[in-house]
């Protein structure tokens, strides 16, 4: 059988050749990230989203009517969601290397997106998919020298399976963060080229969405740029947890005018939302449902997804329109068994399915072991193995 990851091979052969590498036992040993990367990514994505002063709902709701009922509203009585769109990521420690006096990790990551259709006989099928496998380091100070880089960077093919990222790259993920954890960069760059491909799958549903046929998006709305697609919302499982709300008439510096997320959702009902709420001078309306019954659940905001609606020209949701949105995604919810996965309490059957979708078509880990070798003549004998750290979905 032919080695499925062979573009790999001239790529170890140069960082070999030119700098010293430590081995994880000759192998890749799979990254676990903590604390949870959808939670940490939208506190990084959404930073302006930490206080909260205006609604984004007409007509406008006031202090006393933050919920408005929203049962589930069957795809057999309308139809609404039609294509789901989620990514998934795996990143693996491959080495230290050492050229002159710096040491730095060297990574990999498999990456993808796929999306999902649901057929008017109600029958999920795969629309399309993107799977790349990304080495990444660290180019400059802390680094890759420039020479070393250029020799890669010929083997780099943005057509090709595999891609070549500096992880020091300032982008969404980790603007603010310039002398952080270099591995920890490494996630988060494999975390932005994933959210790329799932834009690159939001372009596959042009043309085909409409008012009956909406797209949900596994997560934020916003990366770099905000993406402006009509008839589009992005639920995200986890969120951050610290917005503060000053939606009061009395100064924000008055403790009666200010709300916690927690105590928001607290309140929360079942088959609930709260109001619509402003984010981005308007350009993001976001909102909150409740999938589920707090009593079958560990703590208030579990059994709750927080939903964003892309509004380009800045104005409010209609309250209808936000409604029907929230109704078609409570009868989204699917009957996860407890403890198959740590999302189950707000999982969307068609989102999951895209994800298992884009799983499936990552390498195994034994295949992914047998293919990543350093070549030997030139990799000096390392320590057994790395402890695990983290894994994103």
């Amino acid at each position: 059988m032919p080695n499925p990851l062979a573009e790999l091979t001239p790529v170890l052969e140069v960082l070999a050749d030119n700098i010293d590498v430590l081995p994880a036992a000759g192998k890749a040993v799979e990254d676990y990230l903590h604390p949870d990367p959808e939670e940490l990514e939208d506190t990084l994505i959404n930073r302006e989203m930490g206080e909260v002063t205006a609604f984004a709902e007409t007509p406008t709701p006031s202090l006393t009517s933050l919920y408005r009922p929203t049962p589930p509203l069957p795809r057999i009585e309308q139809p609404f969601y039609r294509f789901f769109i989620d990514g998934s990521i795996r990143t693996y420690f491959l080495a230290t290397g050492i050229e002159g006096n710096r040491s730095f990790p060297i990574e990999l990551a498999q990456v993808g997106a796929a999306v999902i259709e649901r057929r008017p006989d109600g029958n999920l099928r795969l629309l399309a998919s993107k799977h790349k496998v990304l080495l990444l380091l660290p180019k400059g100070a802390k680094g890759i020298s420039d020479a070393v880089w250029h020799q890669l960077e010929h083997f780099d093919r943005s057509d090709g399976l595999v891609e070549l990222h500096d992880v020091s790259k300032t982008h969404a993920l980790n603007r603010e963060d310039q002398e952080g954890d270099l591995r920890n960069k490494a996630g988060a760059k494999a975390r932005h080229r994933m959210h790329e491909l799932e834009i690159e799958m939001i372009r596959a549903t042009d043309g085909s969405r409409d008012a009956h046929n909406w797209l949900i998006l596994d997560g934020a709305v916003k990366l770099d740029e905000f993406v402006e697609s009509r008839y589009l919302v992005g639920v995200a499982k986890s969120f951050r947890k610290d917005p503060q709300f000053y939606l009061g008439r009395r100064s924000r510096g008055r403790g009666e005018d200010r709300r916690d997320v927690t105590a928001i959702l607290a309140g929360l009902p079942h088959a609930h939302r709260t109001a619509a709420f402003s984010a981005y001078n308007g350009k993001v309306a976001f909102w909150y449902v409740r999938l589920r019954e707090q009593r079958e659940l560990d703590y208030p905001l579990m059994g709750v997804v927080k939903v964003e609606l892309p509004r380009p020209g800045g104005t409010p949701v209609e309250a209808e329109l936000a409604d029907l949105i929230s109704r078609a995604l409570v009868a989204e919810r699917n009957v996860t068994p407890y403890g198959r996965d740590r999302r189950w309490h707000c999982h969307l059957y068609p989102i999951f399915m895209a994800e298992q979708a884009i799983k499936n078509r990552f390498f195994s880990e034994d295949v992914l072991l047998g293919a990543i070798r350093w070549p030997q003549a030139r990799a000096q004998a390392g320590p057994e193995g790395q402890e695990n750290v983290g894994e994103g979905e």
